[in-house]
């Protein structure tokens, strides 16, 4: 699947985002090993903390379906559902990402105007900690 086509269900997924303490919607779309997309929105919380992010929505839907094998993410947001520019993924949702992916992982993060950018979970998330890296 082409970065351009993930980051358009990302961009849909964002307007189902429930955002009304923050403002920001952001979406998700989680591309698995075997085709399958799964998507993802932000869904706030008044106490903050049971808050959750759309790439963890996306990556736990996956996993409750039994996929295990994951490609690449595409990530998009702003403030009112309007994106000015690339949207990272917390550290949350990187540390959930490593918990299953590889440091080839791609993460394509939407910008303005149809651009993206793409970086591997390596590049944003070094020096990371992994069940597959420290307990053999």
């Amino acid at each position: 699947m082409s970065p351009e086509k993930l980051v358009a269900m990302a961009k849909e997924a964002m307007t189902h985002a429930y955002a009304p303490y923050s403002g920001y919607k952001v979406g998700a779309a989680l591309l698995c090993a075997d085709g399958t997309v799964y998507s993802g929105c932000n869904i706030e919380n008044a106490s903050y903390t049971p808050t959750i992010c759309a790439e963890r929505t996306a990556f736990f839907k996956a996993v409750y379906d039994g996929h295990r094998d994951f490609k690449a993410i595409a990530v998009c947001g702003g403030k009112d559902g309007v994106i000015t520019g690339a949207f990272p993924p917390c550290g949350v949702c990187r540390q959930v990402m490593r918990e299953f992916c590889e440091d080839d992982f791609l993460i394509h993060m939407a910008g303005a105007e149809g651009t993206w950018e793409t970086h591997t979970l390596a590049e944003i998330l070094p020096c990371s900690f992994s069940a597959k890296k420290h307990m053999r």
